[in-house]
């Protein structure tokens, strides 16, 4: 793929996340910078808060997915990837304020991708990792209507 076709698949992807309509019960931005990595950029508020004052688990589980998931997905062009596995680990606990979840592949091209995430708070810390297996779908990427990848 030419780095201008890249460019646009990868625009693409982050037109498809914004268009999933789970995307609009937070406030995140997906940024993919280059091959085999993805940035979302959110906000954690007390409505994600569990009982003890801090982000409820599926935040870290949402956010890691989603990184990892579109870091892989980067590098396939034709088909929607499913997540077929994510393991993750709360390292710790985070109140309000803005993250960061950071994707990055880690191997596999063909059928099979595996790609790991981190979350990093305001202040540098991580927060939470995962690692993810990921599978191509039946589902072209062209036929999904939030992905436009040939679009000026």
């Amino acid at each position: 793929m030419t780095v201008a076709g890249a460019q646009l698949h990868y625009r693409a992807l982050e037109r498809l996340y914004a268009s999933a309509p789970v995307n609009a019960l937070f406030a995140s931005r997906l940024a993919i910078a280059a091959e085999g990595r993805s940035r979302i950029e959110f906000e954690v508020t007390r409505e994600v808060f569990h009982a003890a004052g801090a982000a409820h688990g599926t935040i870290y589980f949402k956010m890691l997915d989603d990184a990892a998931f579109y870091a892989a997905n980067s590098l396939a062009t034709d088909s929607f990837l499913l997540t077929t596995s994510f393991n993750l680990h709360f390292t710790r606990p985070v109140r309000e304020g803005a993250v960061v979840a950071e994707g990055r592949w880690v191997s596999g091209r063909k059928r099979v991708f595996v790609a790991e995430a981190r979350l990093v708070d305001a202040e540098g810390e991580e927060i939470g990792r995962g690692t993810g297996t990921f599978m191509r779908s039946r589902i072209a990427l062209s036929s999904l209507p939030g992905y436009r990848a040939w679009e000026a």
